[in-house]
């Protein structure tokens, strides 16, 4: 369940405004990043793009996509390219929830316990293989997804800034995994994937045969304090009332859908609204435009839903669910 009157949160004034000057500093962030990792994944900038949209956007990225295609990879690259502390969790059915969080060890010398940070206390974390992992394992991670904390042993510590999950798991491998439960799937900003790349760029990464050499040569392009500054001003674009009112009709519409058994809840509408700042930001805008809400729709709300058993039966996607969703929902004009 979500918290009361988040959802009247989408139709309050926006803060300040922000200025044009801040909006062409982050277009400016934005291609500087999708470039800078483009080097190693070839191709795949328009993914690269709602990456970056989750890292300004303070959100968490699910990469979903078969083996050897740069899941992993694409994490890497991202952390590598902002001045931020990076760790990797590999996701195994034995690791413990202390291996991610940390453990509290008891120190002979001072006779007391000292808590021993975990690699979840980190900028951008990646977590490989996260349905490998149980159920338990998994769980450690929501607390620190939604509220930037973590707690051991009743005390709670803070988690740097910024703070980024990107996990990865195999969508066609079942055996030995866990599929990742609904509250885990809505602390998400986006499910992305890469998909193969075509013939023209496999053939250059063959001829290249870039990725870990390219990986090991990429400098940060931004830096700690930079990420945080476009993050804050996110906060300031501005947001008509009627693009407002837009989310809540398509959060609406996705629980009055036949097809669709479970609709998004309304931190899908808050994680809507602030990719569709993001988008606007990165385009050199400071106000949000109906277009940025249907460009991140569908990596923002189609993990979160769960279809009704006749759509699967007729083998509906939840993409194509929400896709037609935004051609029924009626968008305001300007």
């Amino acid at each position: 369940m979500s918290e009361p009157g988040i959802e009247q949160e989408l139709i309050e004034e926006a803060p300040v405004a922000l200025g044009g000057h801040e909006a062409g500093k982050a277009q400016e962030f934005a291609e500087r990043l999708v470039e800078a990792v483009g080097i190693v994944l070839l191709g795949k900038a328009a993914t690269l793009r709602d990456c970056v949209v989750a890292l300004f956007g303070q959100g968490h990225v699910l990469v979903e996509d078969f083996p050897g295609v740069g899941k992993t990879l694409l994490a890497k690259a991202l952390a590598q390219c902002v001045d931020c502390a990076f760790s990797r969790i590999q996701f195994t059915p034995d690791l413990l929830p202390s291996d991610v969080t940390g453990v509290n060890i008891f120190n002979q010398k001072s006779g007391e316990f000292e808590f021993r940070q975990g690699p979840i206390f980190a900028n951008i974390v990646l977590a490989d293989e996260i349905n490998r992992a149980s159920p338990k394992t998994q769980s450690s991670l929501l607390e620190c997804m939604q509220e930037r904390q973590a707690t051991i042993d009743n005390v709670t510590y803070a988690v740097p800034t910024p703070f980024m999950v990107i996990a990865t798991q195999n969508p066609i491998e079942y055996e030995g995994t866990y599929s990742l439960p609904e509250a885990q799937l809505d602390r998400f900003m986006m499910r992305v994937s890469l998909g193969y790349p075509d013939a023209g760029e496999e053939a250059r990464l063959l001829l290249e045969e870039s990725g870990e050499e390219a990986l090991a040569g990429l400098v940060p392009v931004m830096s700690r304090e930079e990420v945080l500054e476009t993050a804050r001003w996110v906060r300031r674009v501005s947001v008509s009332e009627a693009v407002r009112r837009y989310i809540v009709d398509i959060l609406q519409a996705t629980r009055e859908d036949g097809d669709i058994y479970l609709g998004a809840s309304p931190r899908a509408g808050l994680s809507l609204l602030r990719a569709a700042k993001v988008s606007a930001l990165i385009r050199g805008r400071t106000y949000v435009v109906p277009q940025d809400v249907k460009d991140r729709a569908v990596r923002v709300l189609a993990h979160r839903l769960i279809l009704s058993p006749e759509a699967r039966m007729h083998s509906r996607s939840a993409e194509t669910v929400v896709e037609a969703l935004l051609h029924t929902v009626p968008a305001p004009s300007g």
